[in-house]
């Protein structure tokens, strides 16, 4: 047994090894995010109000997603949609495209809801409903970013050209993502986060 598994659990009459969460992810984590939001204070101020007089008060997007052993929790992302009209505005169009729209998900990190790279939060419906040894999933926290949210960074556009966007998502991307974050769950390392912390970074550009 590796020095991160320390027990078993049971999930869906199913038994499986569990990782403890590791300590370096909470170092990296905060490490990073409470200078960084320190620093960046004022630019997500900037946005805040160019989201709020954009798109509506408060600029702000809350929904429920789905965070670590199933629990629900609030994620926080800048409002790129018009609140009455409900159609994606021309600077929430520029937000997502560099994703600035998900800069308020580092409040979530220090929070303790999210980490700095997981498995992308997702609504309920979806990992709460995952069954057997795909459960381990739900052992991690939710991530600002992860290999299945950079390859399918541009998941709107991918499901935009489908006939049918629900049934290829249920069928083809969300399967694709829990396999890519089964392999992130068994390869849990501090090298493996910081190489997807600079592939991030790097695709961003």
């Amino acid at each position: 047994m590796s020095a991160q598994s320390t027990s078993f659990a049971i999930f869906t009459g199913q038994i499986f090894e569990v990782k403890k969460y590791p300590w370096w992810k909470a170092m990296m984590d905060y490490g990073i995010v409470l200078p960084a939001t320190m620093l960046l204070l004022p630019v997500l101020l900037v946005l805040f109000l160019v989201a709020s007089l954009d798109t509506g008060f408060p600029g702000i997007f809350r929904q429920e997603r789905i965070g670590r052993y199933g629990k629900i929790f609030i994620i926080y992302k800048f409002r790129t949609y018009h609140s009455v009209t409900h159609t994606k505005s021309a600077v929430g169009k520029w937000m997502r495209k560099y994703k600035f729209d998900e800069l308020p998900q580092l409040i979530n990190i220090l929070k303790g809801d999210m980490s700095l790279v997981g498995p992308r939060p997702d609504i309920p419906g979806y990992y709460d409903c995952l069954e057997g040894n795909d459960r381990m999933i739900l052992e991690l926290k939710p991530g600002l970013t992860s290999e299945a949210g950079i390859k399918y960074r541009n998941e709107e556009k991918i499901l935009r050209q489908q006939t049918n966007a629900l049934k290829y998502n249920d069928e083809v991307l969300f399967p694709e993502k829990v396999k890519m974050n089964i392999d992130y769950y068994h390869n849990l390392s501090f090298k493996n986060d910081l190489k997807i912390l600079l592939k991030t970074l790097s695709v961003l550009r």
